[in-house]
């Protein structure tokens, strides 16, 4: 499935990407594509809030991953493999996470570790500018998280 929509600024990012958090139920991928300053961790910090986490969420460039535990036994964990030409250990840490049932994982610049995502639960949300504040997001959506194209506006 496939949708489209545009948004139109730093807090509609944020609703966005909170509107996802309030929807997943665990083991959801997100693979978060785009140039820098798209909005890809904003989108991340709008999700931690629709998982109810009170965490500051910081981008990951610097170290690689980071973990925030939501009050509903649900884990983010936040992946930026940017610097990373080849992931290494990083690798195997994403594998273990990819089988966590009560994880949710966010992923940033994932070319070196592409193929370690489920097809059946990853959903792919590109961003491209459109304008000074503007987002065009597209979303795809398995057909078996069908629940998430329900959630959004």
């Amino acid at each position: 499935m496939k949708k489209e929509r545009f948004i139109a600024s730093l807090e509609e990012m944020l609703k966005f990407g909170e509107q996802l958090g309030q929807a997943v139920k665990g083991a959801e991928v997100f693979e978060l594509v785009g140039d820098v300053g798209t909005g890809k961790t904003t989108l991340v910090k709008g999700l931690a809030r629709g998982l109810h986490i009170t965490d500051v969420v910081q981008s990951p460039t610097f170290t690689i991953n980071r973990v925030y535990q939501a009050p509903g036994g649900l884990t983010l964990f936040h992946y930026d493999f940017y610097r990373l030409n080849e992931p290494g250990i990083m690798r195997q840490e994403l594998s273990e996470s990819l089988d966590e049932s009560h994880g949710v994982i966010a992923l940033e610049w994932d070319d070196t570790v592409h193929d370690l995502l489920p097809p059946e639960r990853t959903i792919r949300i590109e961003l491209h500018y459109a304008g000074e504040t503007g987002r065009q997001v597209t979303l795809f959506v398995p057909n078996q998280l069908s629940y998430i194209m329900e959630a959004i506006e």
